[in-house]
């Protein structure tokens, strides 16, 4: 299923809820009619682990099922590891494109950050690998992924026609409305999470803390945002790169003297 004579591209597949993940499953069910599937997801649920790698523990891959057109791997790591495992040992040659998710929950704004499916996605794009991260807006365990399902498929297609410029990746945010109203491209919001923790004492007196909070979008008024199109029943299509550089602070910086 990896010859490179092969006219079905290769697409790998991750997530960060997990093998069982309903998101994931949905995915893959459309994604065998597009290409051949290789899927390393991790064993368990490791969302929120952003770009977090393993490197205190061995890494273990278990082949869970091999049949024409699609493998499975079963993995003891970050959506990460799985990315780093798959394109560097699991697969015999480079994928055409990894699809990360679909996620349960938002990962929209400034939520990209702590996201392990889009740190997926991103580590597909250090390997020069077209790659895209989709999240639908539901954290349910038994979401309704049909609208979600659409719109992957149409920016899968127009992803494999069409490559990415190097050092770059997608986050996808899908609304959880039925029908989805269509696909935007934008911006990412500016946003931030006011976050609280709940206080509580364990069985044996000890003090604990749950994370909890909420999401707040700095910029409500704004009208080209991933969370504006969102809230309109839209999917919104992030374009996203791997250079940090803040090249306005870089101008600035050398203005004002910075180097020595």
């Amino acid at each position: 299923m990896t010859n490179k004579d092969s006219e079905r591209p290769l697409i790998l597949v991750t997530n960060d809820d997990g093998i069982k993940a309903g998101g994931l499953e949905s995915l893959v069910n459309m994604l065998k009619e597009v290409g051949d599937v290789v899927i390393a997801a991790p064993n368990e649920s490791y969302s929120g682990m952003s770009h977090a790698i393993t490197v205190k523990s061995p890494l273990y891959a278990k082949l869970v099922k091999d049949k024409p057109g699609l493998k499975l791997y079963k993995i003891n790591g970050t959506p990460v590891d799985c990315v780093k495992l798959a394109i560097n040992v699991l697969l015999d040659r480079k994928p055409d494109l990894l699809v990360s998710g679909i996620n349960h929950g938002t990962n929209s704004s400034i939520s990209l950050h702590y996201s392990g499916t889009v740190g997926a996605a991103r580590e597909g794009a250090l390997n020069q690998v077209p790659a895209v991260g989709f999240s639908l807006l539901n954290y349910s365990h038994d979401a309704d992924f049909t609208e979600a399902v659409k719109v992957a498929k149409h920016v899968v297609v127009s992803m494999l026609a069409d490559k990415l410029p190097k050092g770059t990746f997608i986050n996808v945010n899908i609304p959880d409305v039925h029908p989805v109203k269509g696909a935007r491209v934008a911006r990412q919001s500016k946003g931030k999470w006011v976050e609280e923790f709940t206080e509580r004492q364990d069985p044996r007196g000890r003090t604990y803390y749950w994370l909890t909070g909420h999401f707040e979008n700095l910029e409500p008024e704004a009208k080209d945002t991933d969370e504006y199109f969102l809230n309109k029943g839209y999917a919104a299509i992030v374009p996203c790169h791997l250079d940090a550089t803040n090249f306005n602070l870089l101008s600035y910086l050398k203005e004002e003297n910075y180097e020595l």
